[in-house]
């Protein structure tokens, strides 16, 4: 019994297309026949390069050894990876991650309690209180984010007439980590002011 094999089938396609059409062009003329691709699996080659490359691949593991060299070669190269937290990579300016409360330079606080960081936030994740003061300003006596709750959307950021509220830095262990009030806020102002200038700077042309 003979089985037909991927040529034999398209050389009886082409003969029997010439033979029903004598003085037509088949397209299946043994020039088209020839530039088909075969996909099924190819029988291995037997010639005497191909099977010293196999027998090296299989019993020199010539693949495993290419591989530990390429894994010692990185031995010897400066490290595409940072000591983080100990060491800290550059940031974008539109970063987002935990809250301060900025100060003016003279050390008056920027925020005037107009309560639109709290009225945007999408998860009611601020709560403000403020009072009046004796030179009739307002300011605030509590400030507290829920960073738990935080979806770190950024429009408290953006709806700050006076740039007061800003994202830096961020990283925490603990759930009393992720809530902040005024004081904290304040103190994490002491620590980023220089970035978070930097980076209001850097964006100012996008806001």
């Amino acid at each position: 019994m003979c089985c037909l094999t991927t040529p034999m089938l398209l050389q009886a396609l082409a003969q029997a297309a010439r033979a029903g059409h004598p003085g037509s062009r088949s397209l299946h003329s043994s020039a088209v026949a020839a530039t088909y691709k075969h996909v099924n699996m190819q029988e291995p080659k037997m010639d005497m390069r191909s099977v010293t490359d196999w027998a090296a691949q299989t019993l020199l593991w010539t693949e495993l050894l290419r591989g530990l060299a390429m894994t010692l070669s990185y031995l010897f190269r400066e490290p595409a990876t940072i000591n983080y937290p100990f060491e800290k990579g550059p940031l974008s300016p539109h970063f987002r991650g935990e809250y301060a409360l900025r100060h003016y330079p003279y050390g008056e606080e920027r925020c005037i309690a107009c309560n639109l960081c709290e009225a945007i936030c999408p998860a009611q994740a601020i709560s403000i209180e403020a009072e009046p003061r004796a030179d009739g300003s307002r300011r605030t006596t509590r400030y507290d984010i829920d960073m738990i709750k935080c979806i770190y959307c950024g429009f408290c950021q953006e709806a700050c007439p006076v740039d007061a509220i800003v994202e830096a830095r961020f990283s925490t262990e603990t759930y009393k980590e992720l809530l902040y009030n005024k004081e904290k806020l304040l103190n994490n102002r002491d620590k980023w002011e220089a970035e978070i200038s930097a980076n209001i700077q850097a964006d100012y042309l996008y806001r």
